[in-house]
Parts: structure tokens; C-alpha cells; sequence
């Protein structure tokens, strides 16, 4: 994955990030760790970042983060579980980091998103709810 690798070389270094971004998306709720994807990986976890980065434009972190969030958004609309319930569902290990990230990417408060959610989505099918609630990636959301 460096800057003077072979075509052949370069395409093996995307696909080794896209299995690590599989990954994320298969095991969100699970304990993953830059360190650990990297050492799955057979890679530096300095390398993984910044070539993850350079690939699909945030960090690992934020794309575990924005991953977790997304379910999170499924879990609330659905109603039947509270906050902490689904921080935990999601793979989250503090409550407070993930009601801040959830803020950020979503513009309100879990809380907020949940009580708001049931009306917003109304008759509208699963897979355009999914879609049309999609939390904004690579950009925070505006805080009013």
C-alpha cells in the first residue's frame, strides 16, 4: 500500500481494505479495534488508518462509528428498546460516547431521534426509511 507499488500491488492493497471495511460491516456490534483489524489484516494499524483514509475518505473509527449509528437509527425507530439497550446492541461501550457521536452524525439526541422517529416514518416501507434516514457521512450534521 504505498505510493510506488505495482497496479498489480495496488489492487491487492484495496481489496485487503475492503475485506477490513466488510468487516466493520458485518461486525459492527462486536468489540473491533483499529489494532486488531490492522493485525488481521497483516498491517500496521498507522498504515491501516491512513490507507483507509486515502480509500474511503474517514477514518476507520468514524466508519465503525457511522455503522453502529445507522443500526442504532433502525433500532430506535422501531420503538421497543431503550437508549442504553440499543447503545449496547450496537457494539457501543459508553453510553455517552455514543449519544455524542449519535448527535453529531444525526443532529439530536438519541432520546430525540426516538420519540420523533415513529412520527417521521409513518407508513413510509423499511427500505425507504432506511434510505431517507441514512446519517450523513463525512460531514457533520449542523448543529442550530
Amino acid at each position: 500500500m504505498t505510493s510506488r507499488a505495482t497496479p498489480e500491488q495496488h489492487l491487492r492493497d484495496l481489496a485487503r481494505l475492503r475485506r477490513v471495511r466488510d468487516r466493520i460491516d458485518r461486525e459492527y456490534a462486536q468489540p473491533l479495534d483499529v489494532e486488531a483489524l490492522a493485525r488481521d489484516a497483516h498491517i500496521s494499524a498507522g498504515h491501516l488508518s491512513r490507507q483507509f483514509r486515502l480509500a474511503y475518505g474517514e477514518s476507520v473509527y468514524s466508519y465503525l462509528m457511522t455503522r453502529r449509528i445507522e443500526r442504532a437509527m433502525a433500532l430506535l425507530r422501531r420503538g421497543d428498546l431503550s437508549v442504553t439497550e440499543v447503545c449496547f446492541a450496537v457494539g457501543s461501550s459508553s453510553l455517552g460516547t455514543f449519544s455524542t457521536r449519535f448527535t453529531e452524525l444525526v443532529g439530536v439526541p438519541p432520546s430525540v431521534y426516538r420519540a420523533q422517529a415513529a412520527d417521521e416514518i409513518a407508513g413510509m416501507p423499511a427500505c425507504v426509511a432506511k434510505q431517507v434516514t441514512r446519517p450523513i457521512r463525512n460531514r457533520e450534521a449542523q448543529v442550530g
